[in-house]
């Protein structure tokens, strides 16, 4: 049995509406650190509205409201002190379709490096259209370190191999799956705590899917993950915990093997056998 003190976000009575309607009702779940938690269910059924309010996300939907309390890093996220800005980057987000940057392979990461304070010029102070002089030393050694971060990102996301010998050509001509590893690429280089992926696969052939599963079961050595998914399979070989969620409650959340082998919802057993959804 876990110990409390593993558990990274607690949520409490989560309530969410849009336009006075709810679309989440009542949810409380703790997610556990550095294990793979998968939100399951039929589409429409509140999950991925649920992870979004994880970290805020909801805050960009005109006229959405959410209520109860997420508890991470001992703050509630929902009160109105919180800095949505460093909650994100301690709690990052990969949505469904990847989306990268028109910039190269390279940009793509050091983009979120560089608004982290990883920055060659600046750490440098090396504007070249300053009388200051210019510490090169300095400047090449934050090169150098912004260019081992970049690495190091794409080795984690294992993507490093298919890009090294074109790290500056535009990330837009990258594969389906070699996209959203790039954007687990460029979320990683600043070393959140917690990972959430809604639907990540949906869209990717079935060995691309393979290679995002692996990844993420190796990158939970580092971070805690929750994912939406609706590929049953999917929860199946990678998460360590589930919740089925349905027409904006969760019917029932534990370990996967319990949920796919023993539910005790007979709502849960139908769905996991595929009868609805």
């Amino acid at each position: 049995m876990s110990n409390k003190d593993d558990i990274i976000i607690q949520a409490k009575d989560v309530h969410v509406a849009y336009n006075g309607l709810q679309a989440v009702k009542d949810i409380s779940m703790d997610i556990r650190c550095h294990k793979i938690t998968a939100l399951i269910g039929a589409s429409g059924s509140g999950k991925s509205t649920f992870l979004r309010s994880l970290n805020r996300m909801l805050d960009v939907i005109p006229n959405a409201k959410t209520q109860g309390e997420i508890m991470f890093n001992g703050h509630n996220i929902l009160e109105k002190d919180t800095d949505v800005i460093e909650l994100r980057t301690r709690v990052g987000m990969v949505f469904q379709n990847p989306v990268p940057f028109p910039k190269s392979t390279y940009e793509n990461i050091a983009y979120g490096l560089k608004i982290q304070g990883v920055k060659p010029g600046d750490s440098a102070g090396g504007n070249p259209f300053s009388s200051k002089k210019i510490d090169w030393k300095k400047l090449e050694k934050s090169r150098r370190t912004l260019d081992k971060a970049v690495v190091q990102s794409l080795k984690d996301a294992a993507l490093w191999d298919e890009v090294k010998e074109r790290l500056h050509a535009s990330a837009l001509r990258l594969s389906g799956g070699q996209k959203q590893r790039l954007c687990i690429a460029r979320m990683i280089a600043i070393k959140p705590d917690v990972l959430l992926l809604d639907e990540p696969c949906s869209a990717l052939d079935p060995i691309s899917t393979h290679k995002i599963e692996d990844l993420l079961l190796t990158l939970k050595k580092h971070y805690t993950i929750v994912i939406v998914t609706h590929n049953m399979h999917q929860a199946r070989r990678i998460a360590d915990y589930t919740g089925f969620f349905h027409i904006g409650r969760l019917v029932e959340f534990g370990k996967t093997e319990k949920i796919f082998g023993d539910a005790k919802e007979e709502l849960t057993r139908n769905y996991v056998r595929g009868d609805f959804g």
